[in-house]
């Protein structure tokens, strides 16, 4: 059959015309098909992903894809057009006769069955040209719709993947700008003071918004939008406005933190002597006391003494930083003094425990008449002298009290020899 001819089908090889009543039942069909697919591509035109393509100034990846889309979505709308001449001719050509002859039964056949839609001029191969333009090209209507239907895949498919990125992309984005505005806010409320990150952080995020806002699609990565640096940059943000909030409260209660800082300094140097006394006593009354030798004390007093000289000056930002960095070296050296101490009077306290454990034992032994027993006395002797003489040898120590306990023991249970 001669595709270029208007025809539909009255040429040779034509189908068989159908009867009235299939003729009915197929434009009942198609009628219905052509409203449900009308329904699609005005939804497709009035998705809000629709509307942000053709309202934003696209570049880069984003743009390729949605110019290809477009050709494919005005080829879709032209097919569509295309398919409806048809369905149109051939519902008149049905209303002119309530019972139609055997010629108009084989036109309608044709219209409804055959090639009849013309394809749009765009969707004609290459091959099928010629020097004048391209040659005619004719579907069916069934072939018009999977048409139309892959066209509406690949069109809904790109709208979604860049609506989709811009729902992922535009709220952390509005976020850090907003984040950005209030922390130049606290930047702005601190007099003379300027902060190059923040600067270094607002072009970043300018440069970053242009991108999500032109160009989506190459921020996606595995089918899905890649908010890493948009995540960076509202670290960093947080970050800085944490740094100018301090800050700033730093400047209206510095008396009162002040007081604070000093009361810690003091506090951890307090600390420190003791720690230090316990030491020294430990060294004296303790043989070999293990205890490694102190580090050397940090200069809390000589930083302290400079702060009040950044106030004057104010800066701020050193200020914030001298703070922060006193009030973790005095509690690093507080907490430190701490451990020393319990480590020298540990080792004190150890003694004084071996000493009661001692005498109590003495105790046990006169209230069981073992006080005259003349190996327990040889035995409480030997270990009273280790106890009571400095320096203390804790390990002889503990072995003694513990060697005195054995030999009770084993009096009172009749194992050991009285005397």
């Amino acid at each position: 059959m001669d595709e270029s001819g208007a025809g539909a089908g009255a040429g040779a090889g034509a189908a068989a015309p159908m009867s009235r009543e299939g003729v009915d039942h197929a434009l009942r069909s198609l009628r219905e098909e052509k409203d449900r697919i009308s329904a699609a591509l005005l939804d497709l035109d009035g998705h809000h992903g629709n509307r942000l393509l053709e309202g934003a100034r696209l570049t880069g990846e984003t743009w390729r894809r949605w110019d290809q889309a477009q050709d494919r979505l005005a080829m879709l709308w032209r097919t569509f057009d295309a398919y409806q001449r048809v369905l149109d001719a051939a519902g008149s050509l049905r209303d002119r006769q309530s019972r139609p002859d055997h010629a108009v039964l084989a036109e309608l056949t044709g219209l409804l069955t055959g090639p009849a839609v013309e394809v749009p001029d765009g969707r004609v191969p290459l091959e099928r040209r010629t020097l004048l333009g391209p040659q005619e090209r004719r579907i069916t209507l069934d072939e018009a719709v999977v048409m139309m239907s892959d066209a509406y895949a690949f069109v809904a498919g790109e709208i979604a993947a860049a609506d989709a990125a811009w729902t992922a992309l535009l709220v952390p984005l509005e976020a850090a700008e907003e984040s950005w505005r209030d922390t130049a806010r606290l930047a702005h409320a601190l007099e003379g003071t300027r902060h190059p990150e923040l600067d270094r952080l607002g072009r970043e995020l300018t440069a970053l918004g242009q991108v999500v806002r032109t160009d989506p699609l190459s921020l996606v990565r595995d089918g899905r939008a890649d908010t890493g640096r948009l995540d960076r940059v509202r670290s960093a943000l947080g970050g800085l406005r944490d740094e100018l909030t301090e800050m700033t409260a730093l400047r209206s209660e510095y008396p009162a933190r002040m007081a604070q800082i000093t009361g810690a300094v003091e506090e951890a140097e307090t600390a420190a002597r003791r720690a230090l006394e316990a030491r020294e006593t430990a060294l004296l009354k303790i043989a070999s006391p293990g205890l490694p030798e102190p580090p050397p004390r940090a200069e809390l007093r000589d930083r302290l003494d400079v702060l009040d000289g950044l106030r004057e000056a104010e800066r701020w930002a050193d200020l914030a930083r001298r703070v922060a960095e006193l009030e973790r070296m005095a509690a690093a050296e507080l907490e430190r003094a701490r451990a020393d101490l319990r480590l020298s009077t540990g080792l004190l306290d150890r003694r004084g425990e071996l000493r009661g454990r001692l005498e109590a034992y003495r105790a046990k032994a006169a209230r069981l008449g073992m006080a005259e027993d003349e190996r327990l006395t040889i035995l409480y002797g030997q270990a009273r002298e280790l106890l009571w003489t400095a320096p203390c040898d804790l390990r002889r120590s503990t072995a003694a009290v513990a060697e005195y306990q054995r030999a009770i023991k084993a009096c009172e249970s009749g194992t050991g020899t009285r005397r």
